[in-house]
């Protein structure tokens, strides 16, 4: 649409006379909306403005001449009362819908007396701007991306204007509809306006002016719509007054009813024209603008459009823009479209109009289902099931399966949609063979669905996430799911004639869907690893619950023995039978008169306990007796009863067969063993949920344990319960004596116990079977834990006699286990149970046992209980067994560090050393430097590196004795050569230069100082290749004078690390700065015997001298033995603190797995660490671990789908 002469410049005299106020920081209020220029009268005028503000807003203009309406008016926009300003446009919308009608009603009077007010409607499109003329607005053009205007700012107020916006321009149109807008002037006006700024380079404009271009489309549509109502109610007057006979017909009226249409008609075309005017002018252009949300706002309005006004928008002229922008790469925009879609799809008399769309996009809205967003793959899946609604043919086969596995989603919402749509497509059609069938039972409706539920969970083959398939489906069909009485039903009764039954494995199934089922009816929040957590319930919520839950208890009561009973043998429908009674409300037993049956459940339990040997099935029963061995229900006495005397007879059963088994001279046949071991199992189960010390079954298996030390032909899995349940014994009397309600020779009896058993499980640590050594070396290591000096915490210090520490025989053999169990590769594990080749699964799970021995033994370096050197051996395989074992790894380096950051330093390089020993006895004196062996070590030197962080004072100590230690071996072993030659662990200050870049500035120097102690004159003059680690390493103590965090080169690997400076700062006169000659101290005497070094530590310093190096004395200077400062013995001086320059901030452990994994699939060549700004201590302090990223061994399936 074109302006004429006169718009342009009325449009001209309305962008230059426009004055708009900034207001994104302060909220207005009606006193602040009256300014007094001279400052004078102030107050007054706010009170006035406060009281008759309102009443001003709402007076309508009466009469007057002149373009001038009395007492009320608008100038350049602003509202005007007895010739004083009163406020702008944008500040009358800003306040919100209460104003807009009564402001809408005046403006509208105005524009009837003086065309020019149209200028206020620039008010808001330009409301972000200073004093807006065409010098502002090239000014502005150049900086397209200022996102502070009013619909980005953020804030209730802010989103109230957006509203108030949207609600002033629909109410204008309405109130317009019928007169002013067809005056050929204010739309022509206001939509040139709107076209010329939604095409402005600047954001705030194009923003502001689509939103009004698109919502007053929207205002036009809703006029058009009515226009057209009005024109078919007209013609059908029209055709019925002239099927009249001549002689009732009215003429007058039919020219009336003509004349009315003509003039409708003609309305209806000038609004097409605005509105093509709008859609081609703005539309067009600004559905693919650069930025989202002006995307989304024409996406989600012309969805407004299509529902509106089906008729002249539901077409596939305007339903291509929907779909193309469907790929559009924002996710916001992607969720506007198919909310638009929504709606469309949700009338189903629209269906025919759309057949077009959907055969061509429904592929594009299938994969959307998989979307990396969330909430749009949600509204995708509801577009699915509208589309579904709509017509069942659509849909292919293929695109249901799509989103029928999405079912088992950990995402929620996914999951509950796909379980909507699953429920819509499988269970929402009825034939009218079904209307007579019963509510209830087998023969039921329900009874037929949950076969098909059944059938369903049968063919996705995640059979072990049953619980998430109840949990999806939950919101549309829990009546479904809760009718337990049908599936009772299905499982206890037989079958009609002609009916087929269900196999074994649907019955299985059935019985999984039934307990999760009742799960959900009772915990009312998901399974684990779905949503967050347990979220409060509401009243109504908790009432069903409770109502659920006493029919639960009210119908399996009876029903549980009846398939106990017929199940008895069945392992896993048994055990998830068994899991059923901790729902019960254990009241209603003794309420409602069901004793008889819990007798019967009691029975059926015993008779479950006789006939598994299955560990599982056994937890099961032991699990379902301590639920209802509790002393606040009624029952407790029965069921106390009927568990001792279970245990009574397993008990004795078991001294019968030990003594047969014990006594025979010859070796006892498998009937005698198995007979042994199912006992055995069934009460170490029990033992595991109950208190067993009244049985004294202590004797019993330790005499076992012994005679199989002895004979050495006791079968392993006997072997391996027996130390199971001597574990559980202790425990259980650990516990009784922790409560102080033991007497006091129980202790006594506890330590002698205790230390027996622990000697025992030592001495099964040589047994040639594999799974007794795991077995004795898991209870190893939970004793050593639980009964190391942690046990005397809290409180607990009459505990101290119980107090275990481990000889050094035994941290050997507990380490030597983890050598030869743990650190091996997969094809050396031949572990297999059946003796089959190991597949894919049992190769995960030998992996996982091995895992925890590893995390068991770890556990002992964390808290102390062996000495923390023994995990240099650990520490060694980090890089071997980087995949496998590297977060554990990782994680006790770090745990350590925390407990004695020395100590940990002397590990590391102790674990260096150890394998530049390993690769001198299988390389030799003259290995070559270059081979993988050595590079290997050193790249495990730079990841130890890395772990120290980047706070070098919070490890200064550590690393000086690092390097301490490192010296000194290297200069440990003279050469095999004979003088002249280097030193046989030469090589390894190579490795120890990864180390350098951790040092100080002052540091650097003593420990220069202290490597040229060990060096002769002939040494530092040498060249040869031979000395190359020796040159390199004093290189790297040497440069770097300036900076702290200089970069190491050396060797193969020529790496370079961004180097970070740090600008000095002046001293205050508050702080003290670190002297020269204090960091210059030596570690020890230079008298003393080079080949021996010993450490001499000296007393802390309690007071520092400033002084000026070069104002010091000769004496000073000359040698470092004069100061008696040892950097090692310098902990807690102070100087760790405030006296150097600032610390850069500790991102240690949440940097370096970031730097690792990058390196996995790099070269070494180059290495660039950016360091984030530092803050303050506490930030560091604060700082967690980053673990090893789970998502480097998962599945790809389960990465891309996000399942479970």
């Amino acid at each position: 649409m074109s302006l004429n002469v006169s718009s342009m410049l009325h449009l001209k005299f309305v962008m230059t006379s426009c004055v708009v106020h900034r207001e994104a920081e302060s909220q207005l209020s009606s006193d602040t909306d009256l300014e007094d220029p001279d400052g004078k009268n102030a107050k007054a005028r706010k009170g006035m403005a406060a009281k008759k503000g309102r009443k001003v807003l709402g007076d309508k203009a009466k009469g007057g001449g002149g373009g001038r309406v009395p007492g009320l008016g608008w100038v350049n926009g602003h509202h005007q009362e007895n010739g004083m300003e009163n406020m702008t446009l944008f500040e009358v919308v800003k306040m919100g819908k209460s104003a807009t009608q009564s402001v809408v009603d005046d403006w509208i009077e105005a524009y009837k007396h003086d065309r020019d007010v149209l200028m206020c409607f620039t008010d808001i499109l330009c409301s972000d701007t200073y004093v807006l003329n065409v010098r502002d607005v090239k000014a502005k053009e150049q900086c397209d991306d200022s996102g502070d205007y009013p619909l980005t700012l953020s804030g209730p107020q802010w989103k109230k204007f957006r509203i108030s916006f949207c609600d002033f321009i629909a109410v204008l149109v309405r109130q317009c509809q019928y007169s002013i807008i067809y005056d050929e002037y204010m739309m022509d006006t206001v939509i040139s306006l709107l076209t010329g700024l939604s095409d402005s380079q600047v954001r705030a404009f194009r923003h502001t002016s689509t939103l009004a271009a698109m919502k007053l489309m929207t205002a036009l549509v809703n006029v058009a719509l009515n226009l057209s109502i009005n024109m078919d109610n007209t013609q059908r007057q029209y055709e019925a007054e002239r099927n009249k006979v001549i002689a009732k017909r009215a003429n007058d009226r039919l020219e009336l009813l003509l004349q009315k249409r003509k003039e409708l008609q003609e309305n209806q075309d000038e609004i097409e024209n605005m509105m093509n005017a709008i859609f081609k002018g703005v539309f067009v252009h600004r559905y693919r603008d650069a930025i989202a949300e002006i995307r989304a706002i024409c996406i989600e309005e012309i969805g407004v459009w299509m529902k509106l006004y089906s008729d002249a928008f539901l077409n596939d002229s305007y339903l291509k823009y929907v779909g193309w922008t469907m790929h559009d790469k924002q996710g916001e925009v992607r969720l506007k479209c198919l909310t638009a879609l929504q709606g469309l799809y949700y009338n189903r008399e629209l269906s025919p109009r759309l057949e077009l769309f959907t055969s061509r996009f429904k592929d594009r809205i299938v994969s959307m289902t998989l979307d990396k967003e969330y909430d749009v793959a949600v509204q995708a899946i509801k577009l699915l099931t509208l589309v579904l609604q709509s017509s069942d043919e659509v849909l292919t086969a293929e695109d249901c399966e799509s989103v029928y596995h999405l079912v088992y989603s950990a995402h929620r919402p996914i999951a509950v949609s796909a379980g909507e749509f699953l429920f819509k497509k499988l269970f929402s059609h009825r034939g009218p063979e079904e209307e007579g069938l019963p509510r209830r039972g087998r023969q039921s409706l329900n009874g037929s669905l949950i076969k098909t539920t059944v059938f369903f969970f049968l063919e996705s083959e995640l059979h072990e996430h049953g619980a998430y398939l109840v949990d999806s489906l939950w919101e549309c069909a829990s009546e479904l799911l809760k009718d337990w009485e049908s599936m009772i039903s299905l499982l206890l009764d037989e079958p009609m004639p002609g009916e087929e039954a269900l196999t074994d494995r649907q019955e299985t199934a059935l019985v999984e869907i039934m307990l999760c089922a009742v799960r959900q009816a009772c915990e009312c929040h998901p399974p684990v690893g779905r949503g967050t957590g347990k979220r409060v319930l509401t009243a109504k919520e908790k009432k069903t619950q409770l109502d659920d839950r006493t029919r639960i208890t009210e119908m399996f009561a009876v029903a549980l023995p009846l398939l106990l009973a017929k199940y008895c043998v069945d392992i896993d429908k048994v055990t998830n039978l068994l899991q059923i009674p901790k729902y019960f409300d254990l009241d209603i037993y003794t309420t409602g008169r069901l004793e008889k049956h819990l007798d019967a459940l009691l029975r059926q339990i015993w008779e479950v306990v006789d006939k598994h040997t299955d560990t599982e099935v056994l937890e099961a029963c032991s699990t379902t007796y301590h639920y209802l061995c509790n002393e606040e229900f009624t029952i407790f006495n029965r069921v106390d009863i009927a568990r001792s005397q279970l245990l009574d007879e397993l008990v004795d059963k078991f001294n019968r067969l030990l003594e047969d088994f014990l006594q025979e001279g010859e070796e006892p046949d498998d009937d005698d063993a198995y007979q042994v071991l199912s006992t055995l199992k069934k009460i170490s189960a029990f033992h595991n949920a109950h208190d067993l010390s009244k049985w004294d079954l202590f004797t019993s298996n330790y005499r076992l344990l012994n005679t199989g030390l002895q004979n050495g032909d006791m079968p392993e899995q006997i072997v391996i319960h027996a130390m199971q349940c001597t574990h559980y014994i202790i425990m259980w009397h650990l516990a009784k004596v922790s409560d102080g309600g033991s007497l006091k020779g129980d202790m006594v009896t506890l330590r002698k116990q205790m230390r027996a058993f622990s000697l025992m499980c030592q001495r099964y640590l040589n047994s040639i079977n594999t799974a007794v050594k795991e077995q004795a070396f898991t209870i190893l290591c939970d004793l050593l834990l639980i009964f190391s000096h942690q046990i005397m915490s809290s409180g607990r210090e009459q505990l101290e006699p119980l107090v275990y520490t481990p000889d050094a025989s035994l941290q050997a053999e507990l380490l030597n286990f983890i050598l030869d169990q743990v650190f091996i590769d997969q094809d050396d594990d031949n572990n297999s149970t059946d003796g089959q080749p190991d597949d894919e699964a049992s190769k995960i799970e030998a992996l996982h046992k091995r895992r925890n021995l590893l995390a068991a033994y770890c556990k002992l370096i964390i808290y102390n209980v062996v000495e923390i050197n023994t995990g240099a051996d650990i520490f060694k395989q980090y890089m071997r067994y980087y995949n496998d074992y590297g977060d554990i790894i990782k994680e006790t380096m770090s745990k350590t560090r925390q407990i004695d950051k020395i100590q940990c330093a002397k590990t590391l390089i102790l674990s260096l050393q150890k394998l530049f020993n390993e690769m001198l006895s299988e390389l030799g004196f003259n290995f070559d430097r270059s081979s993988s062996a050595f590079c290997g070590i050193k790249e495990l030197a730079r990841r130890f590196s890395l772990t120290f962080g980047l706070d070098q004072l919070k490890t200064r100590e550590a690393i000086a004795m690092l390097h301490k230690d490192g010296i000194e071996f290297a200069f440990k072993e003279p050469s095999p050569q004979g003088e002249g030659s280097p030193p046989l662990n030469l090589a390894f200050l190579d490795i120890l230069s990864e180390f350098s870049s951790k040092l100080i500035r002052q540091d650097k120097r003593t420990v220069h100082m202290y490597l040229e102690r060990f060096m002769t004159f002939q040494m530092a003059l040498q060249r040869e290749d031979c000395w190359l680690p020796l040159i390199s390493y004093r290189n790297s103590l040497q440069t770097g004078g300036d900076d702290d965090t200089m970069s190491v080169i050396s060797g193969i690997s020529s790496r370079g690390s961004t180097i970070r400076s740090k600008k000095s700062k002046p001293a205050a006169a508050s702080k003290r700065k670190l002297p020269e000659g204090d960091s210059d101290a030596v570690w020890m005497n230079r008298e003393q015997n080079v080949q021996t070094p010993v450490m001499i530590h000296s007393p802390h310093l309690t007071s520092t001298v400033l002084r000026d190096p070069k104002k010091m004395r000769p004496e000073d200077t000359q040698s470092p033995d004069k100061y008696l400062c040892v950097l090692i013995s310098r902990r807690g001086s102070g100087l760790m603190e405030d006296d150097e320059e600032p610390i850069v901030e500790d991102v240690m452990m949440s940097s370096e797995d970031r730097l690792e994994d990058i390196n996995e699939g790099m070269d070494f060549d180059t290495m660039d660490i950016d360091l984030p700004a530092s803050k303050n201590r506490r930030e560091r302090t604060e700082l967690k671990p980053d673990y090893f990223d789970p998502s480097s061994i998962m599945d790809d399936s389960v990465r891309n789908f996000h399942y479970l």
